[in-house]
């Protein structure tokens, strides 16, 4: 009972392209497990981690501190998940609540010193993560493979 269609979901293509939306996933977990062991020492979750890189975004810039709003729409959340967050890291000392000058019933976000710190720390140690990652490629090898990955984030969409 063999059709078209059938011959098709078992083409060397198709199984090639299962074999490497395989790999990509393995590749990611591998790297989502070296961060999380590199973050640890740190004491921070991945999500926290999320909102101190997306709110370190806010404060290149001369703009306000981020409200609560800005920062889910960045993390793509909802806000209720920016609360749990922003407590907890207030409660450690890596962010602050202030009000906002022009209009006191907003709350922005702002980062500490020890938030700034924590973010350093947290460079270097997805750096470590990606370099545990990355250490069997040159340097030739990882110019390719960034340049094929920002192939795939982008959409396949490439300037003209």
């Amino acid at each position: 009972m063999s059709n078209a269609s059938e011959s098709r979901a078992d083409s060397p293509a198709d199984t090639d392209d299962g074999m490497l939306a395989e790999q990509l996933l393995r590749l990611t977990r591998r790297l989502h497990r070296s961060q999380k062991r590199q973050m640890e020492p740190i004491g921070v979750t991945p999500g926290q981690a999320r909102l101190l890189r997306v709110l370190s975004r806010y404060t290149l810039g001369d703009g306000p501190a981020p409200r609560m709003a800005d920062l889910a729409h960045g993390l793509e959340v909802v806000p209720r998940a920016v609360t749990t967050l922003v407590d907890a890291l207030e409660e450690q000392g890596r962010v602050r609540r202030v009000p906002d000058p022009a209009n006191r019933r907003v709350v922005r976000i702002e980062l500490t010193d020890s938030g700034r710190t924590t973010l350093r720390a947290l460079r270097n140690a997805r750096r470590d993560a990606a370099e545990d990652i990355l250490a069997p490629l040159t340097a030739a090898d990882r110019k390719v493979l960034g340049g094929l990955l920002s192939t795939l984030v982008d959409g396949g969409t490439r300037p003209c």
